[in-house]
């Protein structure tokens, strides 16, 4: 780990940019302030703007082999075509983990939070794969391997009908004792890498794997994350299930917490909001995917204006089809300015880029460590080119950022201090092989409609009157 000092650096203070030296020693920010002395290796930082890392808050990695592919369906439905692929293979695991990371560390993101897919059978193997990739690249990884404890077709709201579900192929009990192996196994925070309990959300999982995974999470310290109500039809299946909102139910079974992070939160209703607030959970706005899939907008101002944490997260790339987080970041400030008439309230691109970086460290319990650019907090750091066409003219550096459309602007990232992307490209792996790979491993194709997503259509399409 190399010391170092970036000279003449733009950064943001208040309402203004400050022109300043930031000293760097062992992997934490060691001073911030004009005409520094040099610590290490000096550092250009002229014409650039330093920015803490972002956080991408939600995403599945291994879903970068379908994207551009996936039918143009709500949830229920693009689900039942994803489990419809051929399944995934290990080194699929590999080079779509480093894909994610490349894609989002050259978008801003120093840190990724991956709900990850297990491979049935293999489960420890991917979590240690993913794990293994992500510390080749060098990003920060939060591994949220995703748990579900009931079959697809649970995930559906019943109607008048009273269907069957072929029970889940692993029981609840097996499911914990993989997680807990995992956390083992696995969950190394100073070595970059962090296990998360992670059931994929009320549709198909029991109160008693909810339960499992909060007391693991006491246990062993460790973050929550899950998906929230991200559609319609998961509104209508929590009142089935619960008699009550998810939200509410999910707080009398003791899952929400300051450590607890939640994908979507399209449909909930302000008494909902209310209790996010009080139980200091976050929200992951995921913006394109919810407009990918037809899910809805969620309500990201009154979540603001309630109190309650948020931050931006890409989503699998079936259900975006990119891991910009830049592009997310746009999207999800300035899609709220058609839902509240009051400019007074809407999104301003310093708040996003708080919510982007600050949002993501509370909502992971690290706000202490990471996403400010605060003396004595780590080197998470992304120094962004101001003579980049796209960040031209000079006006205001975050506002061209956050509402322009910025592209290879990444000049250097560091995580804990350590480079691992300079003159624009990473260094740590050899980004033209896993571009080889990716390309050899797939093939130009269309995705046909199978006979049991048809079926599932038809029922969906009847309980939701469609």
């Amino acid at each position: 780990m190399l010391d170092f000092t970036i000279q003449n650096v733009l950064i943001p203070v208040s309402d203004d940019y400050a022109t300043v030296d930031v000293q760097i020693g062992d992997g934490g920010i060691a001073g911030i302030s004009p005409s520094l002395q040099v610590i290490g290796t000096a550092i250009d930082g002229k014409n650039k703007l330093l920015l803490p890392g972002f956080f991408n808050a939600h995403t599945h990695s291994s879903e970068m082999w379908q994207r551009g592919i996936m039918s143009m369906f709500p949830l229920e439905l693009w689900l039942a075509e994803l489990y419809d692929f051929a399944p995934l293979d290990p080194e699929q695991v590999y080079l779509s983990a480093l894909g994610t990371a490349v894609e989002t560390l050259l978008s801003g993101g120093t840190s990724v939070v991956d709900h990850l897919v297990l491979i049935p059978g293999l489960e420890l193997e991917t979590i240690a794969i993913a794990s293994r990739a992500y510390k080749e690249v060098g990003i920060r990884a939060f591994i949220a391997p995703l748990i579900q404890d009931e079959s697809l077709t649970a995930g559906i709201p019943s109607g008048e009908s009273a269907p069957t579900h072929e029970p889940y192929f692993r029981s609840t009990a097996a499911t914990l004792e993989i997680i807990e192996e995992a956390v083992r196994q696995f969950h190394r925070p100073d070595e970059g890498v962090n296990i998360l309990v992670a059931p994929t959300g009320i549709q198909l999982c029991t109160d008693a794997l909810f339960e499992g995974c909060t007391e693991l999470s006491d246990r062993y310290n460790l973050c929550r994350h899950s998906h929230l109500l991200e559609t319609r039809a998961q509104e209508k299946l929590a009142q089935e299930k619960y008699g009550c909102t998810a939200v509410e139910h999910l707080k009398r079974i003791g899952f929400l917490s300051d450590r607890t992070t939640l994908a979507h939160c399209v449909w909930l209703n302000d008494a909902d909001i209310a209790i996010l607030a009080e139980t200091q959970s976050t929200v992951v706005h995921n913006p394109l995917s919810n407009l990918r899939l037809g899910s809805g907008i969620a309500p990201i101002l009154k979540y603001r204006q309630a109190g309650v944490n948020v931050t931006f997260g890409c989503d699998g790339a079936s259900s975006n089809d990119s891991q910009d987080l830049l592009e997310a970041i746009k999207i999800g400030s300035i899609l709220h300015n058609v839902t509240d008439s009051d400019y007074q309230h809407w999104i301003t691109p310093r708040q996003a880029v708080e919510m982007a970086s600050l949002g993501g460290a509370k909502g992971l319990n690290i706000a202490d460590k990471l996403g400010s650019l605060t003396v004595g907090k780590q080197a998470d750091l992304v120094l962004y080119d101001l003579t980049n066409l796209s960040l031209l003219p000079r006006t205001d550096p975050i506002g061209l950022l956050v509402l322009g459309r910025p592209s290879n602007v990444v000049n250097s990232v560091w995580v804990n201090g350590k480079q691992i992307v300079a003159d624009g490209k990473v260094t740590t792996i050899n980004v033209d092989e896993l571009r080889q790979e990716l390309f050899n491993r797939s093939q130009w194709e269309t995705k046909r409609k199978s006979e049991t997503v048809a079926q599932i259509e038809a029922h969906y399409r009847t309980v939701m009157g469609l």
